[in-house]
C-alpha cells in the first residue's frame, strides 16, 4: 500500500502526461482531474489537447465545465478540483491530477487562499483619493509579498489588488479549511530534440485533423476573435490565419515557434516548483513510464 492520497503527473508539452495517467488510473483504480486552463471550455478540443478518446472507461473531472466567454479564474479551478477530490475520495477511487497549467497546479501544491471577491463602492471611493504611490504603498503594506507585479503598474489593477488584499484580511479566520494532500509528483522529462520533434508532429496533426476547422466553427457560433485569441496560441494565430492576417505557412511557423517557447516555459516553471520546496520524482519519457512510476511508488510506500 502506498500513502499517498494524489497522484500529480507533470511535464512539458507533448510529454505523455495524459497517457500515463490513465496507465495509472487502471492500476490503482483512479479517476483523472485535469488541470488545464483551456480544457475547462466547451468546443475547444483540438487545440487544447483534451484527447478525450485517450481516457477510454477512464473517468474523468475538470473538462467541458463552461462555454466560451466565461472568465474561468484559478479561483474556480481550485473550488473545482477540491470538490472533484471529494466526489473521487467518496467513491474510494485514487484522485490523479495531470497538469496542465502552472497557476492551476501551483494553487493546488502551494494551497492559494483564495475567496470570491466582490467590488468594494465604499473602499472605492476612499482609494479614488489616493495617487499611484499612496495606492502602491496601501497595497504592500497588506500585502508585502506581490506575485504579480503589474499589478503595481496600473492604477486600476492597484485598486483592485488592494480591494482583494482587504477582503482576504477580513476573510482569513473564516476561510474554509482546505482538504489535507500528500501528493507523490511525477515529473515526465525527454531529451529537448525529442521533445521538439515531438511537438511539431502533433501540431502537424492537429492541423491537418480538424483544428483549424475547430476554429472557424467556434467564430461561426459566435464566439468572437477577441475570446478565441484569449485562449491561447493555438486559437490567437489560426484566429489571424482565418481572418487573413496571416499566410497559412507565416501561422504554422510562428505557432511552432512559439509552442517550443511554452515548452521551455514549463521547463522553467517545473524548475521552480522544486525550488519551492516540491519533490518531483522525474522519469524517462522513453521508457516504460507506467512501470517507471510504479517503482517509485514502491520505493516511497
Amino acid at each position: 500500500m502506498h500513502q499517498f492520497n494524489l497522484f500529480i503527473i507533470l511535464g512539458p508539452t507533448a510529454s505523455g502526461k495524459t497517457r500515463l495517467a490513465v496507465n495509472l488510473a487502471r492500476e490503482f483504480d483512479g479517476e483523472i482531474l485535469s488541470a488545464d486552463s483551456r480544457q475547462v471550455y466547451r468546443g475547444l478540443d483540438i487545440g487544447s489537447g483534451k484527447d478525450i478518446e485517450e481516457y477510454e472507461e477512464i473517468p474523468y473531472h475538470l473538462i467541458d465545465l463552461v462555454d466560451p466567454g466565461y472568465e474561468y479564474s484559478v479561483f474556480d479551478f481550485q473550488r473545482d478540483f477540491y470538490h472533484a477530490f471529494d466526489v473521487v475520495n467518496k467513491r474510494n477511487k485514487m484522485p490523479i491530477l495531470a497538469g496542465g497549467s502552472a497557476l492551476y497546479v501551483d494553487s493546488i501544491l502551494d494551497g492559494y487562499r483564495m475567496l470570491a471577491v466582490p467590488e468594494n463602492t465604499e473602499l472605492r471611493k476612499q482609494l479614488a483619493r489616493l495617487n499611484q504611490q499612496q495606492l502602491t504603498e496601501h497595497l504592500l503594506r497588506l500585502k508585502p509579498k506581490q506575485h504579480n507585479t503589474t499589478d503595481l503598474k496600473d492604477i486600476k489593477r492597484l485598486i483592485r489588488a488592494i480591494e482583494i488584499a482587504e477582503a482576504e484580511q477580513a476573510a482569513e479566520s473564516s476561510l474554509p479549511s482546505l482538504a489535507e494532500l500528500n501528493p507523490l509528483i511525477i515529473g515526465i522529462k525527454r531529451p529537448r530534440e525529442l521533445t521538439r520533434k515531438l511537438i511539431t508532429l502533433r501540431l502537424k496533426h492537429r492541423l491537418d485533423n480538424g483544428m483549424i476547422e475547430e476554429v472557424q466553427s467556434l467564430f461561426d457560433a459566435g464566439v468572437s476573435w477577441q475570446t478565441l485569441e484569449f485562449y491561447g496560441l493555438e486559437y490567437r494565430l489560426i484566429a489571424q490565419y482565418l481572418q487573413k492576417q496571416l499566410a497559412f505557412n507565416d501561422m504554422y511557423q510562428k505557432l511552432n515557434s512559439a509552442i517550443h517557447q511554452f515548452a521551455k516555459k514549463q521547463a522553467t516553471w517545473l524548475r521552480r516548483v522544486e525550488r519551492k520546496g516540491h519533490k518531483i520524482h522525474w522519469i524517462d519519457g522513453e521508457d516504460d513510464t507506467l512501470e517507471s512510476t510504479l517503482k517509485i511508488i514502491k520505493a516511497n510506500a
